[in-house]
């Protein structure tokens, strides 16, 4: 997997860190970061945040991403890092 399609985390308020799955879901999609802003009815720039894990979005925008992308929030969010999907479907290892 290369680097754009890795899950991205940032730390919340209270000091957790948030991970993400956006890069993923995008990548799987084949959308460009303008497509997946356009879809949303924000700028690019703030999905490049959220990627990036530079900012965490309100939880007005947190469904928005899950409508768009068809998942529950928990898919897109989490509080622990996101296992490989490989790991998760396959139950293959990185070795």
């Amino acid at each position: 997997m290369n680097s754009r399609a890795r899950s991205q985390s940032t730390r919340s308020e209270d000091g957790s860190t948030i991970y993400n799955r956006i890069p993923v879901l995008r990548a799987e999609r084949g959308q460009s970061r303008q497509e997946l802003a356009d879809a949303l009815g924000v700028n690019y720039q703030t999905v490049g945040y959220l990627e990036r894990g530079d900012y965490n979005p309100s939880l007005e925008l947190a469904f928005r991403l899950s409508e768009h992308f068809g998942l529950p929030i928990e898919a897109i969010f989490a509080r622990e890092p996101f296992r490989p999907l490989s790991e998760e479907v396959y139950g293959r290892t990185g070795t």
